[in-house]
């Protein structure tokens, strides 16, 4: 239970707070005539600072100086050095109702019930600025992580972003719909709260929710629910940003984790609405203070199960279909440059800015929030505030942090297929046909659980896992787990393999890697084990743990990789392309020939587009699927240059998304069967969650046509039905040239022989019903009919002699005597596949 102390810090009223952000002071303001000064940790009284103004409204906070706004309209700046009084910074007619500080404490933006919203110069209060774009008084303000963005929250429920990195600030969005429309002197809050990391703010909603949305686009992403039974009053992020706080009119105070918005811990022991929060930069404690002139100072704020969300790194802001969502436990993620963190990670070390801020997660102005803390030359401080021109005109103010390099490529981010994110304590490590494997929690340790769709054949099983294991790939051999070192526990990293049965005493194995080398991705064939490591190599093991072959991969830094018996897929990123993003490169051997089948090749995704999962079918053909929701496979990949990718399945086209009642997309898990397995997500998921998601299959449909705009309504039918067959005769043709590659290159069974010229005549069924199809819309259709009946496959004639009696069959005398001269050159030889 949290130590709760209450003080009477002020006059029964309104009370604001704000933590200096050395987090040695705190400062709170009432409606009496005195400012308090609490010393951190010091149970002595207060110092007073005493004023002229009372009836203060807000407060904001840096190491030397305090702001502080009034009713009576004054903003005044006081010195925590003597604590005194230092100026009068801008005066506003009407009362001031917030204020915000920039990061550098050079600019303070007011509130007031005036239309306009003044930004002055803490040093030089000649200088204001203006925003004037709002029609009636606001309530709130709100300077983000860089100081470059202003979130003006206006009374009209509109929210007016403005950028703040030219000589006059411009208004850039104005979002609606987002605030409730509130009185300036409301209890009930509209304040932005920008997350640490810069890429979104909360906001309190008129639903009595939090609600974030990105700064990139203004789209909204997750949100934060049924905390509360009235509009929120108060909200704010820890200083890492891994957790919310949250307070409402209905006197209530919410704990959130910022990661998978759940809702933590709601405190009971509030007796009076919240009005302000602030969080201690370093320490487990949290204060705030009400309506009645209270201030409370609650140490232990997070309870003991959770505080580990303080000790960790900068987290990510809580978007939708974030990229660097996959980040929080499956692979050490390389910066935007291509650099990595050296060293081990463990704990609450797996976090990293490097792992959770990819290349698309920050504009060049939300790179500020970035601070060079170690010296290691990641960001230089430039500050453009206070210099003046030539001819002594204040200089514009601009940028606080910029990056050190103008230009950085974007690389893809390394993954573990099959595995999702944390999500509260648990997560999946793999997530595949032959079962599921999945880790809790348990702070000091986790256990681990393996679970087979097939329970007669399998035997589901579970450990305790001290070396906290972060990745995992099971197929019917075994089950592989890999884990990062760590320094807490004295491990490298460790590979470890279970074997489903043996025959011998020795059941299982591990293995360590050298010193600073850690998996990025791994895989586990029937044949081999394979792990693509920190270093760059690809380390090849028996499944009896004996090493075949290391080597280092050409395209870095790594992504992922595959394996199908002997073969073995790995990708990564290669050179970059002309819009700043690496052009991922793959390439597959066979590790038991020592051979290359395709080396450097591009994997084939469009701008913009990431890889979701990659894979062998169990057919063992290489597959991707990508954001876009396409599903591709890999056609004569055992040639060498001769590989290209073939679409199998556009998810977004699929009939049940037609009508577009269904808000859904899909996690991939495997093809075979000659579809498309996967788990349907719901509600803006971008991963499965607990309770076990069920797997669900789809035909597949190869993206060959649409129906034509403006078909009239009687001809949809027809159209429709012949759209289906050509997207058949394709999809055919796909099939057909996969296990012709097969059977021609590897030693094939005698069922995968019999396939050939089954699905030969798969292809000329198709083909025999596009031709009636042609015939049946009239004789001018006959050079398409006759083009058609050329591309059979059958060498016998029997399809040709098909083809001709369907077109004597609707009386297409000419048709039909061209396929009979067709099908005479063919068997005397005189038609060869390139005349065709």
């Amino acid at each position: 239970m949290a130590a709760l102390r209450g003080r009477p810090a002020h006059s029964p009223g309104p009370t604001y707070l704000a933590y200096t952000p050395n987090g040695k002071k705190l400062i709170t303001v009432g409606l009496n005539s005195a400012l308090r000064v609490f010393q951190h940790g010091s149970t002595n009284e207060p110092t007073i600072i005493d004023v002229v103004t009372d009836g203060h409204t807000a407060v904001v906070a840096t190491n030397d100086f305090i702001v502080v706004g009034a009713e009576d309209g004054s903003v005044t700046k006081y010195s925590l050095l003597t604590n005194s009084m230092e100026e009068i910074l801008v005066r506003s007619s009407l009362p001031i109702r917030d204020l915000s500080l920039s990061k550098d404490g050079e600019w303070v933006a007011v509130a007031s019930d005036e239309l306009e919203v003044k930004i002055v110069n803490t040093r030089d209060m000649t200088r204001i600025m203006h925003l004037r774009e709002q029609s009636r008084p606001v309530k709130h303000v709100a300077f983000d992580i860089s100081g470059s963005m202003i979130a003006v929250s206006c009374t009209d429920g509109i929210v007016y972003m403005y950028s703040f990195s030219s000589e006059q600030p411009q208004l850039v969005k104005r979002v609606d719909g987002l605030i409730k429309t509130l009185e300036t002197d409301a209890e009930a809050s509209a304040k932005i709260a920008w997350h640490p990391d810069g890429r979104a703010f909360a906001a309190p909603t008129s639903t009595k929710d939090i609600q974030c949305v990105a700064r990139s686009d203004w789209q909204r992403q997750k949100a934060f629910t049924g905390g509360h039974r009235a509009d929120i009053s108060a909200v704010a992020w820890s200083p890492n940003g891994a957790l919310l706080a949250t307070a409402g009119v209905d006197k209530s105070l919410c704990l959130w984790e910022t990661r998978s918005q759940r809702l933590l811990k709601t405190f009971e022991d509030i007796q009076n609405t919240i009005l302000a929060i602030d969080w201690h930069p370093t320490d487990n404690l949290c204060s705030y203070t009400n309506s009645n002139g209270e201030l409370f100072i609650r140490e232990g704020f997070v309870p003991g199960e959770h505080a580990k969300h303080l000790e960790i790194a900068l987290q990510p802001s809580p978007m939708n279909s974030d990229p660097l969502s996959e980040v929080s436990g499956n692979a050490r993620k390389p910066l935007a440059n291509g650099d990595k963190h050296g060293g081990s990670r463990g704990g609450a070390e797996e976090n990293y800015l490097d792992d959770l801020l990819g290349p698309d997660a920050m504009s060049e102005d939300e790179a500020g929030f970035i601070e060079d803390d170690d010296g290691a030359g990641y960001a230089e401080e430039v500050n453009n505030f206070g210099k003046r021109s030539a001819n002594g005109i204040p200089g514009r103010p601009a940028k606080r942090f910029e990056p050190y390099s103008a230009w950085q490529p974007q690389v893809h981010e390394a993954f573990q297929p099959g595995s999702t994110p944390w999500r509260g304590d648990r997560r999946y490590l793999c997530l595949n046909l032959t079962g599921f494997v999945w880790t809790v929690s348990q702070d000091t340790h986790h256990t681990v659980t393996v679970e087979f769709h097939d329970r007669q054949e399998y035997r589901d099983f579970h450990f305790t896992d001290p070396y906290k294991y972060d990745k995992a790939s099971l197929n019917e051999k075994g089950t592989l787990f890999s884990c990062r070192p760590s320094i807490q526990s004295q491990h490298r990293a460790v590979l470890y393999y279970r074997p489903h049965e043996t025959w011998t005493t020795r059941t299982e194995w591990k293995t360590q890697l050298p010193a600073g080398e850690e998996v990025i991705s791994m895989s586990l064939s029937e044949s081999c084990i394979v792990a693509m490591t920190s270093k760059g190599y690809v380390r090849i093991y028996s499944l009896f743990g004996l090493p075949l072959k290391v080597y280092r991969q050409k395209s870095m830094p790594a992504v992922a990789c595959a394996s199908f018996r002997d073969y073995v897929m790995t990708i990564g990123n290669g050179a970059v392309g002309g819009d700043g993003t690496t052009q991922m490169r793959y390439t597959i051997n066979n590790i038991r020939r020592d051979e290359i089948c395709q080396n450097e090749d591009a994997v084939a995704l469009p701008g913009g587009t990431q890889l979701r999962n990659v894979f062998f079918s169990d057919k063992g053909d290489p597959c991707i699927y990508d954001t876009d929701g396409v599903l591709l496979i890999l056609l004569h990949w055992r040639t060498p240059g001769q590989a290209k990718w073939v679409p199998l399945l556009d998810t977004k086209t699929l009939d049940r998304l037609a009508s577009g009642r269904k808000d859904e997309t899909y996690w991939p898990v495997a093809v075979a069967n000659n579809k498309f397995h996967c788990i349907i997500l719901k509600g803006g998921d971008a991963h499965p969650h607990f309770p076990r998601p069920l797997l669900v299959d789809f035909d597949f449909k190869i993206p060959v046509s649409s129906m034509p705009a403006g078909a009239a309504e009687g001809d949809e039918g027809e159209l429709a039905q012949v759209k289906a067959l050509e997207e058949s005769y394709v999809r055919a043709s796909l099939q057909h040239s996969l296990v012709q590659d097969l059977v021609e290159n590897t030693n094939a069974t005698n069922a995968q022989k019999a396939e050939v010229p089954m699905l030969e005549r798969e292809v000329d069924k198709a083909l025999l019903q596009l031709l009636a199809a042609e015939c049946r819309e009239g004789e001018e259709r006959g050079m398409k009919a006759l083009e058609i009946a050329a591309l059979m496959r059958d060498r016998s004639g029997k399809m040709l002699e098909a083809a001709g009696k369907i077109a004597a069959r609707f009386q297409h005398d000419i048709l039909g005597e061209k396929i009979t001269q067709l099908a005479e050159r063919r068997l005397v030889g005189l038609v060869d596949d390139e005349d065709m």
